[in-house]
């Protein structure tokens, strides 16, 4: 009953972000619009995220190597897509899928797959962080106007410089108060003590001890820079697979690089949310921010269907597909074993 409440929150949720973006939205229109983008670019960008994909399998395989566990490509990639295919299905069950799945192929224990998969997610996480950093820093005009503007038309109907400076004095309160507040953290002992004594705080403490632990965890592989390597691949690829497609649409063909950084940055977050695939959240945040690029909502919309839709349709036939796969192997499997057992 947990479980079926949770997924009946998670697909309201998802519907109620979808009727609220696309309630304004001519739909009929930007079907037509769609069915006339240029279908070379959707092959490119699904071959890329494809290899982004088989590059995560790569780089799993590296993690599980420490724990005396090697399965080859093809079945970790296996493992991958049904993952991402369980994903779109119920949320948050992709990582508990892919064990599943590798257990079944290569009888790797699901408790250990998973801690490989924990420590993978962090590196994401630490790699999210820095590219929402290298996205600031290069886009900071766009992104400290758009927020200024917006927060001086919030509070004093103001515009320009006067919203900007509203804004530089929160961020300089908000630093301030953070600096005070760790000052008396560690100067008052008792107030140290009853903080860390707080559930809420020593959860926050644990986590941050496990995110340090998997960070840490790369020198135990063989080829740290491969390791690396590979995850700053799997990011560039993430990027290309977007990025291609805004040369299918004529509105949004001449966006510039920045622009695909911005939406690979926005759409991470998106698909984070508590919906099957980032569904409903990745069109709500990816299409409000290209009017930073000077898109019309309508557009930016149509852009984050367009992206979104591809990429999740390639998944679920891939990952349909993989989920045949496994079945076939695993009945091949357990005949040969049969046969070798009656000799």
């Amino acid at each position: 009953m947990k479980n079926l409440l949770r997924y009946a929150i998670s697909l309201g949720l998802a519907g109620g972000l979808l009727w609220f973006v696309f309630k304004d939205i001519d739909l009929g229109a930007m079907l037509d619009r769609l069915q006339q983008a240029d279908w070379r670019w959707i092959v490119v960008s699904c071959l890329i995220l494809l290899a982004a994909h088989i590059t995560r399998a790569w780089r799993w395989q590296m993690l599980m190597e420490p724990l005396g566990y090697k399965p080859n490509l093809f079945d970790a990639s296996i493992a991958v897509f049904t993952g991402y295919f369980a994903n779109y299905i119920v949320p948050r069950m992709g990582e508990v899928t892919r064990c599943g799945t590798l257990y079944r192929l290569e009888r790797v224990p699901v408790n250990l797959s998973f801690g490989t998969v924990v420590a993978e997610r962090i590196f994401d996480v630490v790699t999210l962080v820095v590219l929402i950093g290298l996205n600031f820093v290069l886009e900071f005009d766009r992104l400290s106007g758009f927020f200024a503007e917006l927060f001086g038309s919030k509070v004093g109907g103001g515009e320009g410089s006067g919203a900007t400076n509203w804004l530089l004095i929160i961020v300089l309160i908000g630093v301030a108060a953070v600096v005070v507040l760790g000052y008396l953290f560690f100067k008052n002992k008792a107030l140290r003590e009853k903080v860390l004594a707080n559930g809420l705080v020593q959860k926050a403490v644990s986590f941050s001890r496990g995110m340090l632990e998997g960070l840490l965890s790369i020198r135990k592989l063989s080829s740290p820079g491969l390791f690396i390597a590979s995850s700053l691949l799997i990011w560039v690829f993430y990027y290309l697979s977007s990025y291609v497609l805004f040369y299918c649409i004529p509105e949004t063909s001449d966006l510039g690089p920045l622009a695909g950084l911005t939406v690979l940055v926005i759409g991470a977050i998106g698909m984070a949310a508590p919906t099957q695939g980032g569904i409903g959240a990745y069109h709500l945040l990816v299409g409000n921010v290209m009017l930073l690029y000077g898109l019309t909502q309508k557009d930016g919309i149509t852009l984050a269907t367009f992206i979104h839709g591809t990429q999740m349709l390639l998944m679920l036939v891939v990952g349909a597909l993989a989920f045949l796969v496994v079945l076939f192997m695993n009945k091949s499997r357990k005949e040969a074993v049969e046969e070798v057992q009656q000799v």
